[in-house]
């Protein structure tokens, strides 16, 4: 078989060329083209700016040490939820 693109005699079960390093076959299915979405984000700022505004509000409304607790706590449901998408974008 020759190469199509160089012209040069390889062997006939070749996938490649080995001097121009031309694919001897069509590829079967096209590689899926890599697309960024920017939702995932925008949700996940959306949620977190809420879990904070929820968490100041009961904070100033509230009294006593539940409030304070309860803020905590929104706040480090807030920092979860940022970790946890961040992990998930390194996957």
């Amino acid at each position: 078989m020759t190469c199509r693109q160089c012209g040069t005699e390889i062997a006939d079960k070749a996938l490649i060329c080995y001097r121009c390093g031309t694919a001897t076959t069509e590829a079967k299915s096209k590689p899926a083209a890599a697309r960024k979405s920017v939702w995932p984000i925008v949700a996940t700022l959306v949620a977190v700016v809420l879990l904070l505004t929820v968490g100041l509000f009961v904070g100033r409304t509230a009294s006593g040490d539940a409030s304070r607790v309860f803020s905590w706590a929104v706040a480090a449901l807030s920092v979860v939820i940022v970790v946890l998408r961040a992990y998930a974008r390194r996957r």
